[in-house]
């Protein structure tokens, strides 16, 4: 167990304080005392690694599946000794352009926290700083932990969103540039674009729910106090899934455009090459009716004859060159 549990910690009276090394007691301890609680972090616990912390802080057995498994969409889940809480980190590599989630689990009950994380994302370090220097938040018990951490998973959605909205407006500057297109898989870029974003999304966007949930009443295990916090944390949401969607729409429309503009670049080069065939055309047929051959042709044994037909040849080409510059299809 020693090498899954990151952290772990007694809080009493709004600051942490030192408790027993093994978990079992300290829950015990902080029980006992009944104005403290224990906070325990693990990260990536197997089944059997699980299995102590199940039986000792009475965890539901649906809910420690969706623990392990670290296959799920965030979601708040009430359950008699218990509630449970999924969020989705976000991390967002700017030279890959890839955004990779992670889940963080949290488990509030009767005088325990219990997080555990998959994944590289990881907020809860900062999260433990901060709050031990905000007693009068954890004041609030279990549930200022859980409030600590939705907040940091989504202000760090704002960072993402910000991050992602930069290179989106590099993007388009690309997609719009006067040479665009050359050479370059702008079409399979922007639908890479596209499918981050939506990964981003889908971790985002079922999070309204559960924070919608924690500020209104009747949620066992939450703190009054801590209502107005939630309150915060989902307005934040909110503005984050408002800018997602902004930038789903952004990418459709830049899409949209970028196919427009391939679709005219085709037109014009289409008029371009059938203006040279056209211009082409002339002197072959020209060629040809002299390539036949015939005995009785006029011009043929007159001496101006080839000058005449080479001229001609020039003339009409120029000719045919004008007008199709005056057309804007060369």
């Amino acid at each position: 167990m020693r090498s899954v549990i990151v952290d772990c910690a007694i809080y009493r009276d709004g600051a942490r304080t030192e408790g027993p090394a093994d978990f079992s007691d300290a829950l015990d301890e902080a029980r006992a005392s009944g104005d403290a609680f224990l906070w325990i972090g693990l990260h990536e616990p197997t089944e059997k690694e699980f299995e102590l912390v199940t039986s000792e802080f009475g965890l539901h057995p649906l809910a420690v599946e969706d623990a392990l498994c670290a296959h799920q969409r965030p979601k708040l889940e009430v359950y008699d000794d218990s509630l449970f809480l999924v969020l989705k980190p976000v991390q967002y590599d700017d030279k890959a352009g890839t955004v990779t989630a992670g889940e963080l689990m949290v488990f509030v009950g009767d005088s325990f926290v219990v997080t555990v994380r998959h994944g590289e994302a990881n907020p809860l370090g900062s999260v433990r700083d901060r709050l031990e220097k905000m007693p009068e938040v954890l004041q609030h018990g279990p549930t200022a932990v859980m409030y600590a951490v939705s907040d940091a998973v989504v202000d760090h959605y704002l960072d993402v969103a910000d991050d992602l909205h930069g290179d989106l407006e590099e993007l388009e500057t690309e997609v719009f540039a006067p040479n665009a297109g050359a050479g370059q898989n702008t079409a399979g870029r922007i639908y890479a674009f596209k499918r981050e974003v939506m990964e981003f999304r889908r971790s985002a966007g079922p999070l309204e729910e559960p924070m919608e949930r924690l500020t209104g009443a009747g949620v066992p295990f939450v703190h009054e106090g801590s209502r107005p916090f939630f309150r915060d944390v989902s307005d934040h949401l909110t503005r984050v899934n408002e800018h997602v969607e902004g930038l789903d729409r952004l990418l459709s429309d830049i899409l949209s455009a970028h196919l427009a503009q391939m679709g005219v670049r085709q037109n014009d080069d289409m008029r371009k090459i059938s203006a040279w065939a056209a211009m082409a055309a002339v002197p072959t047929m020209i060629a040809g009716i002299y390539g036949m051959n015939f005995t009785h042709m006029p011009e043929l044994k007159q001496p101006w004859g080839y000058p005449g037909v080479v001229a001609l040849m020039a003339g009409v080409i120029a000719l045919l060159y004008r007008w199709f510059k005056r057309r804007g299809w060369l």
